[in-house]
């Protein structure tokens, strides 16, 4: 109990201090602009290049949401060093550790739906390209129809524009498939530019068969896709809750020691390094586990 008020009466100071030296300006506007100040700064190129694709998508946390992240995973971390070794400076170190981790868990975030966005673009992709084709069939032509119709976006429609340009460059489509192959490692597209490449340079009496099951592919690998992200969001939620658990175990090994007896017991410095052990071990567990469901978003 002593040490809660401690932490809090530092937090009231912090708060005090920074207030006095900010006249004028809201407290909790100033940390929030703060905050974004440091992500701007000290965040890697590829989590602000992903972070700005985001962003343009419109679900990017906010400034204050990401403060929000930052008092929790501090204060949490915190009270659960003092729970594990009544210690306050272990405690605060603990709570800075944590905190250090939210950038990555953002920079997961970000990615995840990064991903998300890219593979509903490749199956818009496909699909229209399919459709297209059965009225101009010509497959540069389709890829103009599809451009033009303006169901994609960046970087994908982008994209589309340098096929198109290739095509017209070389002569072929030879290039230009292999250029959006290398982008977008996906089965579907190395697939439907597999049959594009056959009916063009070859000829196919049976192009129309062959495409239309390419898209019954594209629709039974799209509802798999979705289905698995329900699911994953309902194993991850399920796994977090599982490693709050584990994390709260050192309370059931207290209850069964006895408070005084554990306090007792963290004088010897073997348990010292078991517990931290435990912490560290049950924190790599649950950043995997964030690792794996942040991770191959769509991936065939």
């Amino acid at each position: 109990m002593t040490a809660v008020m401690f932490i809090a009466i530092a937090f009231i100071t912090i708060y005090v201090i920074l207030y006095r030296r900010n006249k004028g300006e809201k407290f909790s506007k100033y940390v929030t602009e703060q905050i974004g100040v440091l992500y701007e700064k000290y965040a890697p190129y590829s989590f602000k290049e992903v972070r700005g694709k985001v962003k343009e998508l419109g679900q990017e946390y906010t400034t204050k949401q990401y403060a929000l992240q930052v008092a929790i995973f501090g204060i949490g971390f915190a009270v659960l060093g003092y729970l594990y070794f009544y210690n306050i400076i272990v405690a605060l170190v603990y709570g800075l550790i944590a905190i250090c981790f939210v950038p990555y868990f953002a920079y997961l975030r970000c990615k995840r739906l990064y991903s998300e966005f890219i593979f509903e673009q490749i199956q818009v992709y496909t699909t229209n390209v399919i459709m297209e084709f059965a009225t101009t069939q010509a497959f540069v032509k389709s890829l103009e129809g599809v451009y033009a119709s303006g169901v994609l976006e960046d970087p994908v429609k982008s994209d589309v524009k340098v096929m198109i340009d290739m095509s017209y460059a070389n002569g072929t489509i030879d290039a230009s498939l292999e250029y959006m192959n290398s982008k977008y490692d996906y089965f579907i597209v190395r697939n439907m530019h597999q049959i594009f490449l056959q009916i063009t340079n070859e000829g196919s009496k049976d192009a129309g068969e062959s495409l239309e099951n390419m898209s019954q592919d594209i629709d039974m690998l799209v509802e798999s896709v979705y289905r698995d992200r329900i699911d994953r969001a309902s194993f991850y939620k399920k796994f977090l809750q599982f490693g709050i658990v584990l994390y709260l175990m050192v309370m059931l090994i207290q209850f069964i020691l006895g408070v005084p007896t554990y306090i007792e017991n963290l004088k010897k410095i073997y348990m010292v390094i078991l517990l931290h052990g435990i912490v560290v071990i049950n924190t790599a567990f649950i950043v995997s586990g964030t690792k794996f469901y942040n991770e191959n978003v769509g991936a065939e």
